[in-house]
């Protein structure tokens, strides 16, 4: 969680910043990303979806098995739904985000049992330093 907030603290300016990095089954760093909504003004920009694309270039192959990506926030439905095609092994996940969070605040997406692949979660981690960094973007903000 360490490097994801510290990739998060490297998003562009006017970005919610979100770092996610993905690991190997080795634990070697083989991608992260970064929102780049904004800067790229691509709403599908979230760090989970940049990163992936980039593990998935850098490892040759769309399929992320036994891969770990960890983020500094709960994923939205879009990602995590990314995350299930992508059959990333494992996810890791800061703080939690009770208005979009698709990985138990408001619905399940990679636990779903009607998938054919589920990832294991582990939501929590580093919570405060994760949050506090959000935080200080929308309190810029307002």
């Amino acid at each position: 969680m360490g490097r994801a907030l510290e990739v998060a603290r490297s998003t562009p300016l006017g970005d919610v910043p979100v770092g996610a990095v993905v690991y190997d089954r080795q634990g070697r760093e083989v991608a992260w990303g970064v929102n780049r909504r904004e800067a790229k003004g691509d709403p599908t920009a979230h760090a989970e979806v940049e990163a992936i694309r980039a593990a998935a270039r850098a490892l040759g192959t769309w399929r992320l098995d036994g891969c770990e990506l960890v983020v500094t926030v709960e994923p939205c439905t879009m990602c995590a739904g990314a995350m299930v095609g992508a059959r990333v092994g494992s996810l890791v996940f800061g703080a939690w985000e009770p208005k979009t969070g698709a990985v138990g605040s408001i619905v399940d997406v990679l636990r779903d049992p009607h998938h054919l692949h589920r990832v294991e979660v582990r939501g929590g981690v580093r919570t405060a330093e994760a949050a506090t960094l959000l935080r200080g973007f929308f309190d810029q903000l307002r």
